[in-house]
């Protein structure tokens, strides 16, 4: 695999991203595929596991949205900075300097998968398809899926989860441990996290400036700026073929990815059984197969 990375000018700051080509080069027949991370905030890095789509044949993308990982840091800007249309401008941004707007797949995971919306209901001409993985329509969806598996969890894990949200004890161990077992169930469900998945965490703490901003402080407890976030009015107006995954066991459960079925008009739904929210590490064969067959009927 051939890596290439950099950084384009976006605004007064930079995006960092990188390229990943298969050995014999890119296979101009296919178009090329945009990973959009989760979070927001959550950097690229649990998604290394989508470099097998270079065993395809097939020429991937990851970038880091600013504000994490290796793309500029903003801790001191007002939260108001921090909007859905900053991100899609700046992935708009993005695929204009890496010359390849006029024709290119999309892959949005979680919060990806919102921004991917975002950027989809503007109708660009170059989008060829678009993959919405382990996401909502709306943010108030997830927020209602989340507390339904918080309500089948130990009670005294939920009694940690509701002392320390009452007294906004967040750093709290006893807090991070009743985090812990939710995340187990709903976000990754193998009993050895992957070093990639590690990092992305371990690099959120470091910088947690976009994601307590938008999201709060835990995937499930959303008190964010985004929480009223939704596109679900405006889905009708993505036109490109759309392919919905979720896990079983995902926090971004089954039953809330109706709306997204019902808005888009040309979308399906595909179901991991054995996954939760990162189904491209616990299923990761299955899910590159699926994705990879979706994206082939449509370059």
């Amino acid at each position: 695999m051939k890596t290439t990375e950099g950084r384009v000018q976006f605004r007064d700051f930079e995006t960092w991203f990188q390229i990943c080509e298969p050995d014999a080069g890119s296979d101009t027949s296919k178009a090329p595929l945009v990973l959009l991370h989760g979070g927001p905030g959550v950097p690229h890095n649990y998604l290394r596991s989508m470099v097998d789509f270079t065993d395809f044949g097939r020429t991937i993308i990851f970038y880091d949205q600013i504000g994490c990982g290796n793309s500029t840091h903003l801790p001191d800007v007002e939260p108001e900075f921090w909007q859905p249309t900053l991100f899609a401008d700046e992935l708009d941004n993005l695929l204009g300097n890496l010359g390849i707007a006029d024709r290119y797949h999309l892959l949005g995971q979680s919060w990806g998968g919102m921004l991917a919306q975002e950027h989809a209901v503007r109708q660009p001409s170059g989008l060829r398809s678009l993959v919405l993985s382990n996401t909502a329509a709306a943010f108030p969806h997830f927020i209602e899926a989340a507390q339904a598996l918080i309500a089948k969890l130990p009670d005294d894990v939920q009694n940690q989860l509701r002392i320390h949200e009452e007294s906004q004890t967040y750093s709290h161990p006893d807090y991070l441990a009743a985090c812990d077992v939710f995340y187990r169930r709903h976000v990754l469900r193998l009993k050895e996290w992957p070093p990639e998945v590690e990092r992305s965490f371990a690099l959120l703490d470091e910088d947690p400036t976009v994601y307590h901003v938008m999201n709060g402080p835990s995937e499930f407890h959303v008190i964010g700026t985004a929480k009223e976030w939704s596109c679900v009015e405006r889905l009708p107006l993505i036109q490109v073929p759309t392919l919905v995954l979720c896990g079983r066991h995902d926090e971004a459960a089954p039953e809330i990815q109706a709306p997204l079925l019902e808005g888009i008009s040309n979308s399906k739904l595909v179901i991991f059984e054995e996954s939760s929210h990162l189904s491209f590490w616990e299923e990761r064969g299955l899910y590159m197969e699926t994705v990879e067959d979706f994206l082939s009927q449509h370059d």
